[in-house]
């Protein structure tokens, strides 16, 4: 699994394919953090922009290969394996993204509540900014394999399917994206910093339960 892991690592990294999602991203927060904004306010924003990439680099992952390329992975390793080490080095990206913007975020932000009175404890606000990031990094991954090959091969499909799952994984109610920045956000206003557990491990059951029918599917269908 390991060597498995090395290869798709390898893939995305040489592929430059990673640029367009992380150039995105990085432009999303330069557009809506600034310096000085409270800390956990500026850290749901962060956290929610993780979820469509993710997805996006799951879709990336999964398309990378040559069909050749594919079918010889497959063959030595099986297919269910060779696709559960795509998700999984989709996740780590994208989980890297986000570890990285939560420290920049609660850097740059200020240490208080939304109406810059109550003071903020910056290490726990990052904890709770990272904690929310990996729930949302982890659905990301849900939609991205759920709407990806092997389940969707057709891009005219795939496309518009990922981007209507991440949007509603962000803004149905009972979302553990949404739970977990909306918690962000209201200890903001109350000037406590939260703790997102929760909508982490549901968030990671949804995952988990994703990436087992796309490996699944991909047993089958190849």
């Amino acid at each position: 699994m390991i060597a498995l892991l090395r290869y798709q690592a390898a893939l995305l990294l040489r592929s430059q394919r990673w640029l367009p999602p992380v150039i995105l991203y990085a432009a999303v927060l330069g557009i809506g953090v600034q310096t000085g904004q409270p800390v956990l306010d500026s850290l749901g924003y962060a956290a929610a922009a993780v979820l469509p990439v993710a997805a996006w680099l799951v879709r990336i992952c999964a398309t990378n290969e040559p069909p050749a390329a594919r079918s010889c992975v497959s063959a030595a390793a099986g297919p269910a394996r060779a696709h559960l080490a795509c998700l999984l080095v989709a996740f780590g990206a994208a989980a890297l993204l986000g570890v990285v913007a939560t420290v920049v975020v609660t850097v740059v932000s200020d240490p208080a509540s939304t109406d810059h009175r109550t003071p903020v404890p910056a290490v726990p606000a990052g904890g709770a900014g990272l904690l929310a990031a990996l729930a949302c990094a982890l659905l990301g991954t849900a939609v991205g394999a759920l709407t990806a090959r092997p389940l969707l091969r057709s891009t005219g499909r795939a496309v518009p399917a990922m981007l209507l799952a991440a949007v509603l994984a962000l803004v149905v109610t009972g979302s553990p994206a949404r739970v977990a920045v909306s918690d962000l956000v209201t200890g903001s206003q109350a000037g406590v910093v939260p703790a997102p557990v929760l909508p982490l491990f549901v968030a990671g059951a949804l995952a988990a339960a994703a990436v087992a029918v796309a490996c699944a599917l991909t047993a089958r269908r190849g």
